[in-house]
């Protein structure tokens, strides 16, 4: 049943093939059996499953029961569940009993999706290896020695390893996207504003976004329809209509045309992830898509701008947590100004305080004109660029990653170079804009990942082009070899 696509798996329910109670039971067993191997969940909320599950199975029942309907579900522990622990991977909340849920989890409740627990990630979300929990870290299921990315790379593993049928994930500078490409999946960051923030905890709040960690565009979109939609709880979530993006799966892409940006096919380009994309451009050709080259002058500027304005709007997100309410509390603090200190000592890892540092200092007095107002007006002129080459192209195509899967551990002492690894995500979260990494082959046994950016809203489009993409291929089907299938 592990390998049974959503689609399947929704008509196996219906067809009483197997009940959502066995097929929940069957994926916590493949948890508790596996995930000692890829530590992919921090929590795995069994007792709360199953409930849930022989919900399902009266809806299911009843025969009005909404599509994907006693499907289960993982969730990236930055969403608030209720009742259950809430950590963001970190100390600082370990203890943390979240009293409602997000607006991602209450949504696919209501639809009748269940919940099997809380994925790994990086603590706060800050970390492009899922190195940075207090957890300990992720394993890649293709290479257990290997990082699946991050923040991610729990719900990322999680998948790839087939211990649940999909996970909800977020994506702050490519933290979908980086890890659906070092793990062979879809995963889909939509447009600033299409899914609620309420209930994520937040690491940078104009760029944090909810999105879908799957292993092909169809799925995708099944889940997305299950989270979109505008929420009065979260002013930043648009009203923008939802459509059916099922509907438009399999319509024809012939007279699109794609943008390739000069700066993202350099020289620097690993040349089998260059190989791997060019094929994979090919294969979309002969489905009749044009392909022109187009500029982004100012997208070089996007990773050191990243790490201005993220790192400053974590600084004052994270600021919450002191010890006063909830989380983690010193012991036997002198004053308060000693109840803060040592409460955030102890209860943030070293890269949460690493950004925080470096988001005081550029929103100081001294220094908040010379980096933190410059970073907003680069951040405009990306964002201008994008403007101006979707007057002129569909959908804009280029690599999810520099590079595959690295080793566990080999960049912990270079911090700036594991931030260069989101080097072809940054400017799209900058943006606000939609994107999608989809597999497309593999380098040395390693996936490789190719990254689709769309227009504001047009989330539809790039899961057309993906799934059409998937129809003539097969890389999203593809598992790891070291995975023990019989259970």
């Amino acid at each position: 049943m592990h390998d049974l696509s959503l689609t399947s798996l929704s008509e196996g329910l219906r067809q009483k093939t197997f009940s959502s109670v066995e097929l929940t039971q069957h994926f916590l067993k493949r948890i508790k059996t596996h995930d000692t191997l890829y530590n992919s969940f921090i929590t795995v909320s069994e007792d709360t499953a199953l409930t849930a599950a022989k919900a399902a199975d009266v809806r299911l029942a009843a025969g009005n029961a909404p599509a994907l309907c006693g499907v289960p579900i993982a969730h990236k522990d930055i969403f608030c569940t209720q009742g259950i622990r809430t950590s963001c991977a970190s100390k600082m909340l370990d203890n943390f009993i979240s009293p409602y849920d997000a607006t991602v989890v209450s949504n696919m409740a209501k639809h009748g999706m269940v919940s099997l627990g809380k994925t790994n990630m990086d603590e706060f979300a800050m970390g492009s290896s899922n190195e940075t929990s207090y957890y300990g870290a992720v394993k890649n299921p293709w290479n257990t020695e290997c990082i699946p990315g991050g923040s991610s790379g729990g719900s990322a593993a999680a998948v790839a390893a087939h211990l649940c049928p999909a996970a909800t994930a977020s994506d702050t500078g490519g933290s979908i996207r980086q890890p659906a490409a070092l793990c062979g999946l879809t995963g889909l960051k939509p447009t600033y504003g299409r899914i609620s923030r309420f209930g994520m905890i937040a690491f940078a709040s104009s760029m944090d976004q909810a999105g879908t960690m799957t292993h092909s565009a169809e799925e995708a979109a099944l889940l997305l329809q299950t989270m979109a939609g505008h929420d009065p709880k979260d002013s930043t979530s648009s009203p923008h209509s939802v459509p059916d993006y099922s509907q438009s799966l399999s319509n024809d892409i012939n007279g699109l045309t794609i943008g390739l940006p000069t700066e993202f096919f350099s020289a620097d380009l690993d040349p089998n992830i260059r190989a791997l994309t060019d094929a994979a451009i090919n294969e979309l050709t002969q489905q009749g898509v044009n392909v022109v080259e187009i500029s982004l002058p100012n997208i070089d500027l996007s990773v050191p701008t990243y790490y201005v304005l993220a790192p400053a709007e974590a600084s004052t997100n994270l600021s919450r947590f002191d010890g006063v309410r909830y989380g983690h509390r010193c012991n036997n603090p002198i004053d308060l100004n000693d109840l803060y200190k040592r409460t955030r000592n102890e209860g943030f890892g070293e890269e949460v305080k690493r950004r925080i540092l470096i988001g005081t200092y550029v929103l100081s007095a001294g220094y908040y004109d010379a980096y933190y107002q410059q970073a907003l007006k680069v951040r405009q002129l990306i964002k201008q660029d994008f403007t101006e080459a979707f007057n002129n192209v569909d959908v804009i195509l280029c690599p999810s990653t520099p590079s595959t899967a690295y080793p566990i551990g080999s960049r912990n002492d270079d911090p700036v170079q594991m931030y260069l690894e989101d080097l072809y995500t940054i400017g799209v979260n900058l943006a606000g804009l939609p994107g999608m990494s989809i597999p497309i082959g593999q380098s040395d046994g390693l996936p490789v990942g190719m990254q689709l950016i769309g227009n504001y809203f047009q989330e539809e489009r790039l899961l057309n082009m993906a799934h059409r993409y998937q129809t003539v291929t097969e890389w999203h089907l593809q598992s790891p070899s070291n995975l023990s299938e019989g259970s």
